[in-house]
């Protein structure tokens, strides 16, 4: 089980999960950052993990509070209002933020400090493999490849320090969908200020749920991402009307 680290003794690193109505995924992401924490160089103390619960109707909270985890409520319902939330009561001087449904790798922690000791990175992310794969994944996966390959942005565990985070003011809450290549994107702008740059992790993926292809296809990025693309552009509140659908009102 995660232990809760001494009050005394601040932690280096403080992973944010944003949750809502996650309780049949929790376990699998604490189970997976328990065994990073217990492989972490600096101790599992040097670990704190707040789970930000997005006004949760389930079990979700109990089992953060359980397994040892410091749960923080955030009443509005955005993920980048969640992301905030755990931040702000975060105590590590590196924040590192990552989905509930999701397992890091045993390395991750030992890859984040490894990657901040160099003065010349701002921060990152740790990138993602899937939990399983047909065609439709591999083909929905390698359409995001440019995009990272070419800005740098990934996702998985996205991490920085705690004062570039708090210089740039955390994530957008405006934004209901986006808000984490947003965040990528004003991290590297103020990287550029003094030399500092992005850096995508190697060796340490995340792995990623696909529940979304398990709900609506494993082609439904191609049927339905370029109507969102049109709606972003010439219809915002579309745009908005299906964010909230997709990621904010599923069947939990």
């Amino acid at each position: 089980m995660l232990q809760t680290p001494s009050v005394a003794a601040a932690p280096r690193i403080s992973l944010i999960v944003p949750a809502f109505n996650e309780a049949s995924y929790l376990e699998r992401l604490l189970d997976s950052v328990d065994r990073a924490r217990s492989l972490f160089a600096s101790g599992p103390g040097a670990v704190e993990v707040v789970v930000a619960d997005n006004a949760s109707t389930d079990a979700t909270a109990a089992i953060a509070g359980r397994r040892g985890c410091r749960v923080v409520g955030v009443a509005k319902r955005a993920i980048a209002a969640a992301r905030n939330g755990g931040a702000a009561v975060a105590r590590g001087e590196i924040l590192a933020f990552t989905d509930a449904d999701g397992r890091i790798h045993p390395r991750t922690f030992d890859a984040i400090e490894t990657a901040l000791a160099r003065p010349r990175i701002v921060g990152g992310a740790s990138g993602v493999t899937l939990e399983r794969w047909s065609l439709g994944l591999a083909l929905t996966y390698a359409l995001f490849l440019p995009m990272v390959w070419a800005t740098g942005f990934d996702t998985g565990v996205v991490f920085c320090r705690r004062r570039d985070f708090l210089a740039i003011g955390g994530y957008d809450e405006s934004r209901l969908y986006g808000e984490d290549v947003a965040f990528l994107a004003q991290l590297a702008r103020l990287g550029r200020r003094d030399g500092r740059r992005l850096l995508r992790l190697r060796g340490v993926r995340a792995v990623a749920s696909t529940r979304k292809f398990d709900r609506h296809g494993d082609w439904h990025y191609f049927r339905t991402m370029p109507g969102l693309a049109w709606r972003m552009l010439f219809r915002r509140s579309a745009a908005t009307e299906f964010a909230e659908r997709y990621w904010y009102r599923p069947e939990r």
